[in-house]
């Protein structure tokens, strides 16, 4: 098993309808993570709205989720601000985070030296296990394979990547590369599968909110060879991977509409996400219907 388990959630941070943090909510919504097909869960990273949260109640968050469950916590302690970033990281190992996940720094763009500076000075104010977090698409600079390699070989706490770039090719040679005791994560639900075939061990999701077991069964067939098996379970969930996000709907708001369909009391994303469109909270019940039916036509393949 990886350091931080197969199948996790970047999750969901819960407010009421006011607008506020709702811790209890959290700690409920993050039991049942753990209880339905969870290895770990990331706490404050774009899809917990990590940039509208006060520092106040991004540590509480931590708090409240850390206390809540048994299985690893990822606090993502990340921000553009390499001094901020440093302080939420310190809190956060403080308050019994199992690993901090260090983002690319967003808007400043700054250049490789910049990127690499910013990801050692997190890491190397805490014994915690670091997840960096390349994601281009938000943050406006890909980490390059270099700069991560250097990183994977020289500063022994950095032990994992959350893969967003969107480029398996690219990823495999990474991995093939990197020292063995490296991790990679799919940060991109759907290229999960094809981020198998270049060696991930792992994903942490959007979607698998709703979707973890399936995961856990994708995972399963693969390691045992099932690539058939494991072509079909995706199959599965591409429905549910082409509602989590779009244009017109940006996540996380998609899955807060899954999750208030499923009984979570997690409030509306805040500005400038908004509140959910109309189309969204219709379509919600009609993916979570499709899954079940999905699930009912192909059960199981047995992975003995």
């Amino acid at each position: 098993m990886a350091r931080f388990g197969r199948v996790l959630s970047a999750m969901i941070t819960p407010f009421t309808d006011q607008g506020a943090l709702d811790l209890d909510e959290a700690r409920r919504l993050a039991r049942w993570l753990q209880d339905n097909g969870h290895d770990g869960l990331v706490i404050a990273g774009t899809t917990g709205e990590a940039p509208v949260l006060t520092d106040d109640e991004r540590l509480s968050l931590f708090a409240a989720v850390i206390e809540a469950v048994t299985i690893p916590v990822i606090a993502g302690s990340g921000t553009n601000d390499t001094a901020h970033s440093v302080h939420l990281t310190k809190e956060a190992t403080a308050l019994g985070a199992a690993g901090i996940l260090a983002l690319c720094p967003y808007y400043n763009r700054p250049s490789q030296a910049g990127i690499e500076a910013h990801l050692r000075a997190m890491a190397e104010c805490t014994p915690l296990p670091q997840m960096i977090y390349d994601i281009p698409v938000r943050t406006g600079r890909k980490i390059s394979t270099t700069t991560l390699l250097r990183l994977f070989r020289e500063v022994p706490t950095i032990v994992a990547l959350k893969d967003a770039a969107g480029n398996p090719g690219e990823t495999a040679v990474l991995i093939a590369n990197a020292p063995e005791s490296v991790e990679v994560y799919s940060g991109d639900d759907g290229m999960t599968l094809p981020l198998l075939a270049s060696g991930i061990v792992g994903a942490v999701g959007v979607a698998t909110h709703w979707t973890a077991p399936d995961h856990q069964e994708m995972f399963d067939l693969w390691e045992k060879g099932d690539t058939v098996g494991a072509r079909l379970v995706n199959a599965r969930l591409l429905e549910s991977f082409a509602f989590e996000t779009g244009d017109d709907a940006p996540n996380p708001i998609p899955t807060k509409a899954m999750m208030r369909h499923l009984g979570f009391k997690v409030g509306q994303a805040r500005l400038p996400m908004g509140p959910a469109p109309e189309f969204v909270e219709t379509r919600a019940p009609e993916v979570w219907s499709n899954l079940q039916r999905w699930r009912d036509a192909f059960p199981q393949r047995p992975v003995s």
